[in-house]
């Protein structure tokens, strides 16, 4: 991980004046004339100590307003360190909006030595989406020999010293996972993972518990999955996370059970991909894993008052003399068996595996599977949201409203009761590729199918096959894993 995290600063300019660079925003009042955001005195008062007048250095760049929008002018006083400020656009001032701000200014100094104050943002749901997409537009992944890693160190205006340290964990938790996602498949197998997530649990607290070989015997579909790479082979790994001040009255609290999808790669197994350059971002197949893994980490930092167990469900799907078959009948969790249709629709046995794991023997309030599951999600929504099936209308219109407040964008999709016929099987309980009827609609199936695995569990199911990953470096993104997820499963947790 090379990536800076916010620190806030005293509201004065003697703050600024030991920044390498100070960060103010702008924007277009209701008259159309651009105005600087931030707290009004701290603005005036730099302009003042730099003998600048804000608003005419920026209308020199014919600005538009723009969310993101950056321009830089060089600065100098004989007491101060700065050397520049930058002005960016926060747009019609949305959270939003603010957030694209703050990720132009993190990928600015991104890679450098540089220290910047920001005098940007005023209320605790604005601050908190500046520090935490500030940190996300500065983040750096890779495995270079150089040794001399620089990173900025950000500060933010702020006395709301609370809502700053909440977003900094946040923001560590989204690094988290990315930094899981990037990893190199030849070092991030099952066990590596599981090991990951062993030392997570020590490092802030919750429980660990990890199965694999003989222990796996009732896991028909992750043994199906990852024996195909059987060194080392799948893991389950169950964290389990309980406040701190409720260890003694824990089963009077709800409890949420989240499921990630955790193929470490997938070369498709014996339907192997084609074309092959479609098996070049697979590292990123675990990325559902990565999330919940990250959002444990997260929630045990800020101890909400519920209980919280994630099943991640971890293998490689590998082409060899163990892979699974074409017309192979397993054996989940709980005794239902499935044809196997296409070996690549591997990521629905091992999240059905969790899901009836879950509804048999944790007893949850509600369950949530999160998975890089479709290309057919993909193709409907793109990659700004993510695909959510869930029937409880109620849950999926909260989930909407935070992931829209977050930035974890998510779609409430149908369950098509009418495409039920294509899971039908002539030799075991269902297929699991919906190959028995053309519906298309591939997404839909994939859900259906899951849904058979949740009993009468509050359930949803979120296909990140399009937000998990970006094909494009830009904004809060990186190129490769996003770290989708960990935001919108935090503030709904943090919620409850």
């Amino acid at each position: 991980m090379k990536v800076a995290f916010a620190q806030s600063a005293p509201m004065n300019v003697e703050s600024a004046a030991r920044s390498q660079a100070i960060a103010l925003a702008f924007s277009k009042n209701s008259n159309d004339e651009f105005i600087i955001e931030g707290p009004s005195q701290l603005v005036s008062t730099i302009a003042k100590h730099f003998d600048l007048a804000l608003l005419d250095e920026l209308s020199f760049f014919s600005p538009s307003g723009k969310a993101g929008e950056l321009f830089e002018i060089p600065v100098s006083a004989t007491d101060s360190e700065t050397e520049r400020i930058f002005f960016v656009g926060l747009g019609d001032k949305s959270l939003g909006s603010i957030r694209l701000a703050a990720a132009a200014v993190g990928r600015k100094v991104r890679g450098k030595n540089i220290k910047v104050f920001s005098a940007c943002t005023d209320g605790v749901d604005e601050l908190h989406a500046y520090a935490v997409s500030l940190s996300l537009g500065s983040y750096v992944w890779n495995l270079k020999s150089d040794k001399d890693v620089k990173f900025p160190e950000f500060l933010i205006a702020t006395n709301d010293q609370e809502t700053l340290d909440d977003a900094v964990v946040i923001a560590k938790a989204i690094c988290t996972a990315r930094d899981f996602v990037h990893t190199p498949s030849n070092i991030k197998n099952p066990s590596w993972l599981a090991k990951q997530a062993v030392d997570l649990g020590k490092e802030f607290g919750f429980e660990v518990k990890v199965l694999a070989g003989k222990e796996l015997a009732q896991f028909g579909g992750l043994r199906a999955v990852g024996n195909s790479s059987p060194k080392p082979g799948p893991r389950f790994v169950e964290l389990s996370y309980t406040p701190r001040s409720a260890k003694k009255n824990a089963g009077a609290l709800e409890h949420v059970v989240l499921v990630g999808k955790g193929i470490t790669f997938d070369t498709g197994g014996v339907s192997l991909k084609r074309p092959y350059d479609t098996m070049i971002a697979m590292k990123s197949d675990m990325a559902g894993a990565a999330a919940i893994l990250a959002t444990v980490c997260a929630i045990s930092q800020l101890q909400p008052k519920i209980r919280v167990t994630a099943l991640m469900m971890l293998a490689e799907n590998a082409l060899s003399g163990t892979s699974q078959r074409p017309s192979d009948v397993i054996t989940h969790f709980g005794g239902t068996t499935v044809e196997v249709i296409n070996t690549d629709a591997e990521g629905r046995l091992v999240l059905a595996d969790g899901l009836a794991y879950a509804d048999k023997n944790l007893d949850p309030d509600y369950v949530v599977d999160i998975a890089t599951l479709t290309g057919a999600a993909t193709l409907g929504l793109g990659r700004q949201y993510a695909a959510m099936y869930t029937r409880d209308n109620a849950l999926a219109k909260e989930l909407v409203a935070i992931g829209e407040a977050s930035g974890d964008k998510v779609w409430h999709m149908p369950l098509i009761d009418d495409y039920q016929d294509s899971l039908e099987s002539d030799i075991a309980d269902f297929n699991h590729t919906a190959d028995k009827a053309k519906y298309s609609a591939g997404s839909v199936t994939a859900a259906l199918f899951l849904e058979k695995f949740v009993g009468d569990r509050r359930w949803v199911h979120l296909d990140i096959a399009g937000t998990a990953r970006s094909e494009v470096d830009a904004g809060e993104n990186p190129k490769g894993g996003t770290g989708f997820g960990v935001r919108l499963l935090t503030d709904w947790i943090m919620s409850l």
